[in-house]
């Protein structure tokens, strides 16, 4: 059972940022695709980042050059640092893991390519 703890979420005014981290337990980063997904209310969840086992990274376009993701393998926890924060970026955000190194580009960044969720941590970017 692969245990995924959120932390790091708050409130922050625009342009401000915010750094999250995932826990995972029982759980081997360097050896798995890992990623943070979102969910505004009202919409579908989408991709934010993610990275696999090659520390390959992918990125939606809406944060392309705001966000970057991390792993620390010696301590198995994911990070996404998110700077120039906007009012856009509020949703609760979730930490994802699956058992496979490498899921092409596609998977890669979509909800359907993960296994396991964290119970995610909210954000929100006032104007």
């Amino acid at each position: 059972q692969v245990e995924l703890v959120e932390s790091g979420g708050g409130s922050v005014q625009a342009g401000g940022s915010l750094r999250l981290s995932c826990a995972a337990s029982t759980y081997t980063t360097s050896r798995y695709c890992l990623g943070w997904f979102r969910q505004a209310p009202g919409k579908q969840p989408e991709g934010v980042a993610a990275i696999d086992s090659d520390n390959t990274t992918t990125y939606a376009s809406s944060v392309k050059g705001r966000f970057t993701i991390s792993k620390d393998n010696a301590k198995n926890t994911l990070h996404l640092q998110m700077n120039s924060l906007k009012p856009e970026d509020t949703a609760m955000y979730y930490c994802a893991s699956t058992l496979q190194g490498v899921l092409g580009t596609y998977w890669l960044i979509r909800p359907g390519g993960y296994s396991y969720w964290g119970q995610g941590t909210q954000v929100t970017v006032s104007s």
